[in-house]
């Protein structure tokens, strides 16, 4: 798997820093530390989502795996041809994606879910070395606004010219569009805010403007 827009050993924001070496204390068998972006190396989709869970990708070490929110995630990369199996367990399962890759906005756990703006500008350039190395990129969905905003600010764009919104389409120079989806956290699909059936709309675009997955 390509490295590009990731170091496994960044500690440039204090505080997050801090919250994994605090973890790794109390969770021995933890990842704790930066979580890289799974799957393929030359993906026509890119989904980027806002950051580790602390019982999911920050212990497993692979984005939206071992926490709820990875559950709707992967069973309908599934069900679209973008994943070899429906369900992600942990970093050995055999598991892979197929033209496509996860991020995050942000690559370490931040305390209660939530990096700050500091953060957020500070993981930044991950991001955006990440965007400019994979060319093959076609179709980069964001998960949430946090997300939509981190990948404006990774390719130069002005948030206000750009507003988030579920289902929104936004077209970029170069044959890129990104598409906005609520985040498929626990809270959203439990209050029905995000449905499977509207999650399942966006993947049905993301196939109309990938060709296929």
């Amino acid at each position: 798997m390509s490295s590009a827009g990731f170091d496994p050993h960044c500690r440039l924001c204090p505080r997050l820093a801090a919250y994994l070496d605090a973890g790794r204390r109390e969770h021995a068998g933890y990842h704790c530390a930066p979580v890289a972006p799974f799957g393929d190396d030359t993906p026509r989709l890119l989904i980027v989502g806002l950051a580790p869970g602390f019982h999911g990708a920050n212990a497993t070490g692979r984005p939206f795996t071992g926490d709820h929110a990875g559950l709707l995630l992967y069973r309908t990369l599934h069900e679209f041809g973008w994943s070899t199996a429906p369900e992600s367990q942990h970093c050995d399962d055999g598991l892979q994606l197929v033209g496509a890759r996860i991020t995050n906005a942000v690559k370490c756990v931040p305390p209660g879910n939530k990096p700050t703006p500091a953060e957020i500008r500070q993981c930044n350039g991950y991001l955006a070395a990440e965007l400019s190395a994979l060319a093959s990129v076609r179709v980069i969905l964001a998960l949430g606004g946090i997300a939509h905003g981190a990948v404006l600010r990774a390719l130069g764009l002005r948030a206000r010219d750009f507003a988030f919104a579920h289902a929104g389409e936004h077209a970029f120079p170069g044959s890129r569009t990104l598409l906005d989806s609520y985040h498929c956290s626990r809270y959203n699909t439990q209050t029905r805010r995000l449905t499977p059936a509207m999650f399942r709309q966006i993947f049905e675009r993301i196939a109309v403007l990938c060709g296929g997955a």
